[in-house]
């Protein structure tokens, strides 16, 4: 087996689709502006508390101008046609050309938590109404979870590697380690790298809420008349998180690469450390979360105080908070009390395996625009300590590196630093 590269990674673009935003610029508008993106569930119809969800606002997969109605009929499970929206808007940010010098050395590694759930759920509406032969012969391709990333590859004319990291919640994390390290040792010189889900549909809502992962908005809750009071990270009264949908993607490239055609780099990915709990199905494990934060700084070359941010997972359950604060503590000791936390979940609520990739995204683009951005619906919670989550307002406040954490159902963690260039 050949020697790595030991390339460096730089990210060049990126684009997302989330409850704040069709487009990664109304996403980082509305974030800067201190909004959420919250409301109650349109898409389906559902008897449950559970019902405030975040919804891509204009999200309409026939709508898509290389979308013909036969392509929306068959590909019906939304994830493949929202992957190769946010993958073509995220080769047009990057200013990549996809041609015979880079099709084969470019790669597209998009993660999902939960791949076609819709698709199988109106394949069997089908089979119950309509009889067996009129189950959809796409049903099985809908299903697979590199098929989001291989019609994007159809569409876009790349040809490297096409895969989904399936990492739960840390998918989109994933995606961008293993694509940065397949840059690093040569396998090809670009990754479109990131995740998506797309779960609003009774079975998902209802699931997450009978596990008592949702928050339920009953009158007595502060979001009652106000849905955009629903994901409060940190917070004392944080219930559970939102249910979301959204895609993300970043484009990674190799230094020498990107010089050679031209490519500006927007950051580094510096470091990458991942582990898993071996502990619990759904309840994180503190230990195992400090050797991922850990292993992530110490592969960037970094010290704990040299980390200027940290966007944190903050998906505004009490368990999963408390784990995450506790467990920066003990990487950052008291260089935590002066370090900005922040978690995007309080306005885009938890977008599974996208939100990794989403986050990523929007903490590099507030550090090249010197903004930090908020946890808003803030109430501070005396068991956190005095940390700062940067409560409900964006910050001006540059930082020169800064740790996106990401954490997932079946104990796995993915942490990654990202650099300033």
């Amino acid at each position: 087996m050949k020697a790595p590269l030991n390339r460096r990674v730089f990210v060049i673009g990126y684009a997302g689709a989330t409850p704040l935003g069709r487009t990664f610029d109304r996403t980082w508008n509305n974030a800067a502006a201190g909004r959420a993106g919250f409301g109650q569930v349109t898409r389906c119809s559902v008897q449950s508390l559970s019902r405030v969800v975040g919804e891509i606002p204009d999200w309409d997969p026939a709508a898509c101008d290389f979308v013909d109605s036969k392509e929306a009929h068959n590909w019906n499970a939304d994830f493949v046609i929202l992957t190769m929206d946010v993958c073509r808007a995220a080769l047009a940010d990057s200013g990549l050309e996809i041609n015979d010098q880079t099709a084969s050395k470019t790669a597209c590694m998009v993660g999902s938590a939960l791949n076609g759930t819709d698709a199988f759920r109106k394949a069997a509406e089908t089979l119950r109404t309509k009889g067996a032969l009129r189950v959809s012969p796409y049903l099985l391709p809908n299903l697979c979870a590199n098929l989001p990333a291989g019609k994007a590859g159809m569409m876009l004319g790349f040809t490297g590697p096409v895969l989904s990291p399936q990492g739960a919640c840390a998918s989109g994390n994933f995606a961008i380690g293993l694509g940065a390290r397949m840059i690093r040792d040569g396998d090809c010189d670009f990754v479109l790298a990131g995740g998506v889900d797309t779960c609003i549909m009774p079975e998902i809502i209802h699931g997450f809420a009978n596990m008592n992962a949702t928050i339920k908005v009953g009158k007595n809750d502060r979001a009652y008349n106000d849905p955009s009071l629903a994901s409060r990270p940190f917070s004392v009264d944080r219930k559970g998180m939102v249910l979301s949908e959204g895609c993300g993607v970043l484009v990674l490239a190799a230094e020498e690469a990107a010089a050679a055609h031209g490519l500006v780099p927007r950051a580094e990915v510096a470091g990458v450390g991942w582990s898993s709990d071996a502990c619990h199905f759904t309840l994180p494990n503190g230990p195992t979360i400090v050797r991922a934060i850990s292993a992530a700084i110490d592969d960037a070359g970094l010290a704990p105080a040299d980390i200027g941010y940290v966007n944190a997972h903050g998906t505004s359950t009490r368990k999963g908070d408390f784990t995450e604060i506790q467990s920066l503590r003990a990487v950052f000791g008291n260089h935590l009390e002066c370090l900005p936390v922040s978690s995007n979940k309080s306005q885009i609520g938890h977008t599974l395996g996208a939100s990794a990739a989403i986050e990523a995204a929007l903490g590099i683009e507030g550090m090249r625009r010197g903004v930090i951005l908020p946890t808003i619906n803030h109430i501070p919670d005396p068991a956190l300590g005095d940390i700062d989550v940067v409560p409900d307002s964006a910050r001006a406040g540059g930082y020169e590196c800064f740790l996106s954490n990401a954490f997932g159902f079946g104990g796995t963690n993915c942490c990654i630093v990202f650099k300033g260039v």
